[in-house]
């Protein structure tokens, strides 16, 4: 059964899922230079996946005979999910703003929309349209700071084609989340997943290490491990748990929406945590974003 049935938890979780994924902007600024990129990935999923296999354990060796119907689909989606949407994000932000990186993540849940409309036949009507273009006008603002002029700046970079690569990846995460079906509880699908992607990660790490390349050594310490064990539990094993049965609930082209509100979660939690100021045009881009996302994720008439 499903661990999100009631459609007004789902609306609740579209707020707080980009409230967990936004702790990861925050552990990937602080990890760099402490925790080479796929080695940090490679931890907190190994670390999410631990946490969650503890609850679903039962499930899985109950359904032990149905672990390889359909394997590829969790070696497919733990390379999108986990090394793809992971260990890439960490290395694009070696060499790319964040107002870039926040814009090309923007592209995501238009992606996400379109191809939902036109592969996965969810309808979506006018007032669920209207409410994405307008998501889409606050994220804008929000991210070139009210100043629409700058726009025209936007310059892509090496770090900018790998955020580029992580948006297409979890735009397709998205999709073939929504579009194979499971015999399995969204929690132990998610351990599958998980587990797939740590496989691919592991000899990737280990590459990396070995490359003695900048920016691929770990430095272990005690902040190493904390670094990792909050993104393994909150933009880890809480966001994607939540994202799944979220899906379910809304799908894909509305749960997609949780993109646009991380800019302003990582506002508040920059200013709490590293001191950032939050300046008007993060309130502005609030008061258009949320009108955006309700109207988004209401029911189709």
């Amino acid at each position: 059964m499903p661990l999100l049935s009631d459609r007004r938890w789902a609306v609740a979780l579209l707020f707080m899922v980009p409230a967990l994924w936004s702790v990861n902007y925050l552990v990937g600024r602080l990890a760099l230079g402490l925790i080479a990129p796929h080695m940090l990935a490679l931890m907190r999923w190994s670390l999410a996946g631990l946490v969650l296999a503890v609850f679903a354990w039962p499930e899985l060796v109950a359904k032990k005979s149905s672990l390889l119907k359909n394997s590829w689909h969790f070696v497919v989606l733990g390379g999108l999910g986990m090394w793809i949407c992971g260990a890439w994000v960490y290395i694009g932000a070696r060499s790319t703003s964040a107002t870039n990186i926040a814009l090309i993540y923007t592209l995501s849940p238009v992606f996400i929309a379109l191809v939902s409309t036109f592969w996965l036949r969810e309808r979506l009507g006018l007032t669920q349209w209207l409410g994405i273009a307008l998501a889409f006008v606050g994220l804008v603002h929000v991210v070139i700071r009210g100043q629409w002029v700058a726009l025209a700046d936007v310059r892509l970079v090496a770090g900018d084609l790998w955020i580029l690569g992580a948006t297409v990846s979890w735009t397709l995460y998205s999709i073939f989340l929504k579009r194979w079906p499971s015999d399995f509880s969204p929690i132990a699908r998610l351990v599958l997943i998980i587990s797939s992607g740590v496989l691919l990660l592991v000899p990737l790490a280990v590459l990396e290490a070995l490359s003695g390349l900048p920016m691929t050594q770990t430095i272990w310490g005690w902040k190493t491990f904390a670094l990792a064990l909050a993104a393994a539990l909150l933009p880890g094993a809480g966001a994607y748990l939540a994202y799944a049965n979220l899906q379910k609930a809304l799908g894909a082209a509305r749960a997609g929406l949780t993109l646009y509100l991380s800019p302003l979660y990582v506002a508040v939690t920059a200013f709490l945590v590293l001191g950032e100021p939050v300046y008007f045009y993060h309130l502005v881009g609030a008061v258009v974003i949320l009108p955006g996302i309700y109207l988004a994720s209401r029911t189709k008439q």
